[in-house]
């Protein structure tokens, strides 16, 4: 005899509070394994590129999409990761970026990496900001 669906409101799976307020040495975001992965990005992408304002799009969604994928394997699980990149010409022109955040100091960070050749300049930032 087939089983009947199940007749009702659905089922609420109730998740508990782990009360974890601090990460573990190991699963912390450092600055420095972050960055590395940041660069490699940057660099496997923008080495051999010519600015393009259509393709420049494409590179930062690319190399934003690698930054966050390489964050992922650093074991750092309670962590939201916000990437930011930015890609520019070069044409004589100034560029200032800056970001401020309000986050707790003991266990959120970040790390930025900045890439220029002879017709483009890219600017990447990787936040680590913890979840409890």
């Amino acid at each position: 005899m087939a089983e009947e669906p199940r007749r009702g409101p659905p089922v609420v799976e109730i998740v508990l509070p782990t009360y974890i307020t601090k990460p573990s040495e190991d699963e912390k975001f450092y600055p420095s394994e972050v960055k590395a992965v940041a660069e490699k990005a940057v660099q496997v992408e923008l080495q051999d590129k010519e600015y393009d304002g259509e393709e420049a799009k494409e590179w930062s969604l690319n190399i934003a999409d690698t930054i966050r994928e390489g964050v992922k394997t650093l074991n750092v699980p309670r962590y939201k990761i916000v990437v930011q990149v930015t890609i520019g010409q070069m044409k004589d022109q100034g560029v200032r970026v800056a970001s401020r955040c309000l986050w707790d100091t003991a266990t959120d960070n970040y790390a930025s990496v900045q890439f220029k050749n002879q017709s483009l300049w890219c600017s990447a930032m990787v936040f680590g900001v913890y979840t409890e």
